[in-house]
Order: C-alpha cells, then structure tokens, then sequence
C-alpha cells in the first residue's frame, strides 16, 4: 500500500507538537484510527495507522508496538508523562501532542485523504 503521508506531514496538519526524539520523520502513514480503549484498537486496527487517543499512559506506547502502529497522536494538548515519552523513545515511536481534539483530527486527516485503519470487528 501506498503512503497517504509522512510523520512530518502527519504533524503540520494537526499543528503537533513532537515530544519524542530522532524520530525519522519520513516514515510513512497509510492510515489512521482513533479510540481511547487499548482493547478496541488491538481488536480493530490494521498495521502502519497512526492511533489518535486521550489517553497518555505506557500503555499506548505498549499497544503500539504489538499493533504495529507508526505513531500516536495525543488529544486536546495533553502531554504524556515522563515514562510514556522515554518508552516511545526507547521503542521508536513518534509520540504527538496536537490542541485539536479527537473529532477535529479525525475530519482534518480523512479530509486530507487518510483512510480509516478500523477493521470491521463485527
């Protein structure tokens, strides 16, 4: 599948913020998903989407690597902690922080032509 848009890109258009380090911010992004239940987005997400969430715990750093997710995207300004960041780091995984909120990111990145990553679970 063909790349929608790089990291870079991905953060220009939600005016982001990178909170991690020697992230390549060429890497591509094919889709994208959001959810604040870890549970929903290992059931339902497809590989190389980035993941927008709430939620700023390790947990999502954890969820991104068994679902293969290129990067996450933090709602409504929130900054993750310490631990969160240092993990992201430590696994490559370019954490965001965007002052949108979930709805608004979700409508700037499908209108710019990402699709939607959510397999149908049903």
């Amino acid at each position: 599948m063909e790349a929608i848009m790089t990291i870079q890109e991905l953060i220009t258009m939600v005016k982001g913020t990178l909170l991690t380090e020697k992230v390549n911010l060429n890497r591509e992004v094919n889709g994208g998903f959001g959810a604040d239940l870890m549970s929903d987005v290992l059931a339902s997400i497809q590989p190389h989407a980035v993941l927008l969430t709430g939620l700023c715990n390790p947990q999502i750093v954890r969820t991104a690597q068994v679902a293969d997710i290129t990067a996450i995207v933090l709602v409504r300004g929130k900054i993750a902690p310490k631990e969160t960041v240092e993990l992201a780091n430590q696994e490559n995984i370019p954490l965001i922080s965007s002052p949108f909120g979930m709805f608004e990111i979700c409508g700037r990145l499908y209108k710019a032509g990402l699709p939607s990553f959510e397999s149908d679970i049903t």
